[in-house]
């Protein structure tokens, strides 16, 4: 136990039931103090500790700003304050339905305490500049009314897009006409592209005009402000820093972007939620493209090609970890949710549950958003999570991929439960939760098990007849936990398990009749997959390092490859297995073996006496020699095509004196 924690906790005026032994040992504290009002007429305990030189850990996050200003003015009145943190134990364990068995809340409680004393990952930061130059799009009136609500805290350019009637001109702002044609760039970095543009000529007398049409011009701004009222120039435009879109129709939109959008000028932290290693990304070889799963599920366009590996745009990621959770070479991990970090918690709440209970709890993953608020809400109104339920929260549950809800049955847990935001959220993790279910499947264990939720499905109670599977240990990648616990569901899988098209698990099949054994698909593996024999011409195949990338499907002249996909968790797929070979040629001059002899035998089917020049000769045999042989003989044999004259005897001396 750590000597510098102090643990307190309260029973929310006798609301909840606490087991202060169990939570005291899960946080690792020296003590643990109880109280049922640490928010009122107790407040003064947490003061004292406050004071004191121990850690102070409160098992409240409901008043955690009211603990923050209490340490504050400790601070001041005694010039030190102990450090504090906070967790919620309340409305994620404490408060639930009458009939909830106590033992099971309070190892849940426990859970939540232990998962809280991990480390938390620390993801990097980058440095983003802003100077306020703002470009505003969008009809005259509103265009113009906009810009008077921001001039003076940014530079200002209108580009409207209407003919509408100009007022007296602003020297606090400039003003064009022109329709955008393209955006691209984030906060401090945007590059817009117009088609048409004008510049507002102030000068002269009477009717204000506008000058000289280019055809195209390009802007570069700090801050874009989209008035046009259509749609957005970015998907998912509310995650894209600096842009702000506004609906004409909503009443004071304008006031309400004004007031953030002033705030847009300095120097601003931007979280770096991604770590890329271009070596492992399977994105494309040789000009043949692979993998694109990342590209394909990337909902702020932040992700684009770059040769053979893929790059993402810092400035406009915004950190779901889509693309993580479908990496299958792990080419993408997160920082500030790595693979690890999940599977660790999960592991050390269902331990600790079970270890309490003697049961297999049941794991909820949730957004710390509306899907914390959600909770709380059920918690303080209704019955709460259901007293086998174990939260587990997420900045966003698009990170959740098939490797991750593998890790939780592997954890141990009985069912895993997705609580989506939005339909779009649904959508973001469908593909991935069908790819476990199937998984399940596989193993005849009910899909059921992990399923998409609703708020109101929180407080059904749970099948807990028993354990998918006895917990394994979670270590290595999201490839060796996902194969390790689908083979632990089962003590037997006959065969391997058939899964969705486009899985990044499977093996290829090779047509015999087709494929010359040219190897170009051994060759742009980039995986290591497919590789070749020393000694004869074969392609081998390692099932378990395939990513179903389909660079190899795509590279085969002769289409002769065909991707299965399916899980082998037997120990057949650790392990090189041939998929199609044949004896090599032997050459007829001098026996060495090239070539393979079934391409041999076909290229002098199709051209002897079917080709004037293997037609009444005897060329045809110079196929079937080796490149030496091949050679020797088209220039030093009787009938050589490439043959010389004779060569003329040699003169020396005595020819000349006998002459």
């Amino acid at each position: 136990m750590s000597p510098h924690k102090t643990l307190l906790i309260c029973s929310c005026d006798k609301t909840q039931s606490l087991d202060p032994e169990a939570l005291q040992t899960a946080a690792a504290a020296e003590q643990v103090i109880m109280v049922d009002q640490l928010c009122g007429t107790d407040m003064t305990i947490a003061a004292e500790h406050l004071s004191g030189s121990n850690e102070v850990l409160i098992a409240c996050r409901q008043q955690a700003a009211l603990f923050e200003r209490l340490s504050d003015d400790v601070q001041a009145e005694t010039g030190q304050s102990a450090p504090l943190s906070t967790i919620d134990i309340r409305d994620r364990a404490g408060w639930s339905a009458s009939s909830a068995k106590p033992a099971r809340l309070h190892a849940k409680q426990a859970a939540l305490m232990a998962a809280a004393q991990l480390p938390a990952p620390v993801a990097p930061v980058k440095t983003i500049q802003s100077s306020g130059v703002c470009c505003i799009v969008g009809t005259t009136e509103q265009a113009i009314r906009m810009a008077e609500l921001v001039q003076d805290e940014l530079g200002v350019t209108c580009i409207v897009n209407d003919a509408g009637p100009i007022q007296l001109p602003s020297a606090n702002y400039d003003l064009a006409r022109g329709q955008l044609t393209g955006a691209q760039g984030a906060l401090g970095n945007f590059s817009l592209e117009f088609a048409k543009l004008q510049a507002l000529n102030p000068a002269g007398r009477g009717a204000l005009g506008y000058g000289e049409v280019k055809t195209t011009a390009r802007s570069e701004c700090d801050v874009f402000i989209d008035l046009r009222g259509g749609a957005p120039a970015f998907p998912h435009y509310e995650k894209r820093n600096g842009y702000f879109w506004a609906d004409p129709a909503k009443t004071g939109e304008l006031e309400r972007i004004a007031l953030t959008a002033r705030d847009r000028v300095g120097e601003f932290e931007k979280t770096v939620y991604f770590n890329l290693e271009p070596s492992l990304c399977a994105h494309s070889r040789a000009n043949q493209t692979g993998c694109t799963r990342c590209l394909d599920v990337c909902s702020t366009e932040a992700i684009f090609s770059f040769g053979e590996h893929v790059q993402i745009d810092s400035d406009i990621c915004a950190g779901c970890g889509t693309c993580a959770a479908v990496c299958p070479t792990s080419a993408i991990t997160m920082n500030e949710t790595p693979f690890e970090a999940i599977t660790q918690a999960m592991d050390v709440m269902a331990r600790v549950y079970r270890e309490h209970t003697g049961e297999s709890p049941r794991l909820v993953i949730h957004t710390l958003g509306a899907g914390a608020d959600a909770i709380a809400y059920l918690a303080r109104y209704h019955d709460g999570l259901a007293d086998d339920l174990i939260p587990l929260g997420l900045e966003q549950v698009d990170r959740i991929g098939h490797a991750e809800i593998m890790a939780a049955f592997g954890a141990g847990y009985a069912e895993v439960l997705i609580l989506a935001d939005t339909e779009i959220d649904r959508r973001a993790v469908a593909a991935e939760v069908e790819l476990a279910q199937a998984m399940l499947t596989g193993t005849r264990n009910s899909p059921s098990r992990v399923r998409v939720i609703e708020a109101q499905e929180l407080g059904e109670a749970g099948d807990n007849a028993g354990r998918v599977s006895e917990p394994v240990l979670l270590v290595g990648g999201r490839r060796d936990i996902t194969r390790v616990t689908v083979g632990a569901m089962e003590d037997r899988l006959e065969a391997p398990i058939p899964l969705p098209a486009g899985a990044p698990y499977g093996a290829i099949e090779i047509d015999p009749d087709k494929c010359t054994l040219c190897l170009a698909c051994v060759s742009l593996c980039p995986t290591g997959a497919l590789g070749d024999h020393p000694d004869r011409p074969e392609v081998q195949f390692t099932e378990n390092a395939c990513v179903q990338c389909g660079v190899c499907e795509s590279t085969c002249p002769e289409t002769a490859i065909t991707l299965v996909p399916q899980l082998d968790v037997s120990k057949d797929a650790l392990s090189a297995r041939a998929l199609h070979g044949e004896d090599p040629f032997e050459c007829i001059k001098c026996g060495r073996p090239f070539g393979v002899a079934s391409t041999i035998n076909r290229i002098v089917e199709k051209l002897e006496n079917k080709h004037w020049m293997y037609s009444k000769s005897d060329n045809v045999q110079l196929i079937k020699m080796c490149d030496d042989c091949r050679v020797n003989a088209q220039f030093h044999g009787d009938t050589a095509p490439m043959a010389g004259g004779q060569r003329p005897r040699v003169r020396t001396s005595d020819d000349y004196l006998d002459s």
